[in-house]
């Protein structure tokens, strides 16, 4: 009998040495991608295409996307949004290819090498020529997208009930400090740009299409370390049905597990507002608040830094408090914060750091802390086409809170009454989620229920 135990302990060992080096991979995925997510999405984008719309625009204000009149301050808002579309087609038909022939890294492959392209392409962004700014971001929204359905669905699959929280929360640490670095060398070539000899269009425009190289170099980590495999779908289901019916057929699935679609639905909710501060928080900060880009560069990158330390911060208060409550709490102080953000003086960059410190002390615990919950509440074998639905407010994926903030801006021309009307967004969020027993939603799905969650 001591010779068998033997014999088990160097497999044991060899098993967590290949689930850590799988992990370690995944991290790096965040470390890729979330360069597009906080250069292009929260600091560069947002206020260079709403500049160059308004260069297009008419005299009244307004672009014509389509022949439809749009004020050129709305129509990134609007992007965002449109992007959320061609998500929403494309992510389950990806989900349910994924689980059924369980090559999940060559549509990892193409979804982020597509993304990392169009935004390379952003380069030539440059004029009138918001259409084709339009266009870009729609590519590279739906790819970033895609390719985070295949990466999320990976955490169940290399992580123990037990490791999750702390998986995942440091994924999202490798992302956000990722998201500084680069933010800091954008900050000298912006802040630089005459000394490095290129006008300040171009020098946002190299800032944009950097993310794009980054992005692309450094997926081919995840690539080389990850593996895929075949898991047998939940319940011997095989048939997977195209677009928008594979997710139909993914929501009729969570039905039947109710206490899961309860607790998709509150993540919805929040995290279209969290994805709508993020996306906007350029625009009102240049917009609403005349603060310039350097300024607001500064800003995200202390939200980034402070992002680092809160998400591992709230991984160790979900081990002692669990991750449900642990994200309540961080639901109570975003709505504080989105609140007093309504209040701030124009012109005044000190309080717009005090908002950011308070965004980036709890935006990276409250979005790992949510994955890795999640990651409980699926059935094995599902994991990707659950995670479709997931992904629908995920990295610049919401869609109900920009359409929100644009209609807000657009009836009433204020981006403090647009703003402020994303509080709603974290008080229903914070009802949805208390309501959901998540120990009993994890038997549900017939996981192993951890000790803390």
């Amino acid at each position: 009998m001591g010779s068998d135990t033997v014999r088990a302990e160097p497999a044991d060992d060899d098993e967590a040495a290949q689930r850590r080096r799988e992990q370690h991979g995944w991290y790096f995925y965040d470390w890729a991608c979330s360069v597009y997510s906080t250069s292009v999405l929260t600091v560069f984008l947002g206020p260079y295409l709403t500049a160059v719309a308004k260069s297009a625009a008419d005299t009244d204000g307004f672009v014509h996307p389509l022949g439809i009149p749009v004020r050129a301050g709305a129509f990134f808002a609007y992007a965002v949004s449109a992007s959320v579309i061609i998500s929403i087609l494309v992510m389950p038909l990806a989900g349910a290819a994924a689980d059924r022939t369980g090559r999940k890294k060559p549509l990892l492959a193409v979804s982020a090498y597509l993304g990392a392209a169009a935004t390379a392409g952003m380069f030539f962004l440059d004029g009138d020529r918001y259409l084709l700014g339009g266009f870009l971001l729609v590519v590279a929204n739906a790819s970033l997208a895609v390719s985070m359905v295949l990466y999320n669905s990976y955490l169940p699959q290399i992580a123990t009930p037990e490791e999750r929280d702390a998986v995942s929360s440091r994924g999202w640490a490798f992302g956000y400090a990722s998201g500084a670095l680069v933010l800091v060398a954008n900050l000298v070539l912006y802040s630089g740009h005459d000394s490095f000899g290129v006008s300040e269009s171009a020098a946002v425009r190299i800032c944009l299409a950097s993310a794009g190289v980054w992005w692309g170099a450094f997926t081919l980590v995840p690539l080389r370390r990850l593996r895929d495999r075949r898991t047998a779908p939940a319940g011997g289901e095989t048939a997977a049905v195209p677009g928008w019916r594979q997710l139909a057929s993914t929501v009729r699935d969570m039905r039947r597990r109710p206490l899961t679609l309860s607790f998709l639905l509150a993540y919805l909710v929040y995290n279209d507002g969290i994805q709508t501060v993020i996306s906007q928080a350029s625009v009102y900060g240049s917009e609403e608040l005349g603060l310039d880009q350097s300024t607001l560069i500064v800003a995200v990158l202390l939200v980034q830094v402070l992002a680092v330390a809160g998400a591992l911060a709230m991984g160790r208060l979900a081990r002692a408090y669990g991750a449900k409550n642990t994200i309540l709490g961080s639901l109570i102080a975003w709505t504080v914060t989105i609140g007093a953000g309504y209040f701030l003086p124009s012109g005044a960059p000190v309080w717009f750091f005090a908002l950011a410190a308070g965004i980036g002390l709890v935006l990276g615990g409250t979005q790992a802390l949510s994955r890795s919950l999640f990651s409980h509440l699926v059935p094995a074998g599902k994991e990707a086409e659950y995670y479709s639905a997931y992904e629908m407010s995920d990295r610049g994926m919401s869609w109900l809170g920009p359409l929100v903030f644009g209609l807000a801006y657009q009836l009433t021309g204020s981006y403090r009454d647009a703003i402020v009307s994303l509080v709603a967004f974290f008080v229903i969020g914070f009802v949805l989620l208390a309501r959901v027993p998540v120990r009993r939603a994890v038997r549900d799905a017939g996981n192993p229920v951890p000790t803390r969650i």
